[in-house]
């Protein structure tokens, strides 16, 4: 029956820390673009985009790497 009297102002405490966090968070807008970072990782071609618009050429060790069709990798497993 004691430990009711630990937990009971621990539970508030920690209440109060997840609403104080909340609100920090809503504050400072980490709420305010869920979608671009959830699809940020499908469009990971700027990189390549970068290197052929400023040489005209794609760079094959590059592209290769990034697309994991290199045979040194291949042949490493």
């Amino acid at each position: 029956m004691s430990v009711i009297y630990v937990l009971i102002p621990i539970a508030i405490i920690l209440l109060i820390v997840g609403i104080y966090l909340f609100f920090w968070a809503v504050k400072t807008e980490q709420f305010n673009d869920l979608e671009k970072e959830g699809l940020s990782i499908l469009f990971d071609d700027e990189k390549l985009k970068d290197e052929t618009a400023n040489t005209g050429v794609i760079n094959t060790e590059a592209s290769e790497q990034s697309s994991g069709t290199s045979s040194d990798t291949s042949n490493k497993r």
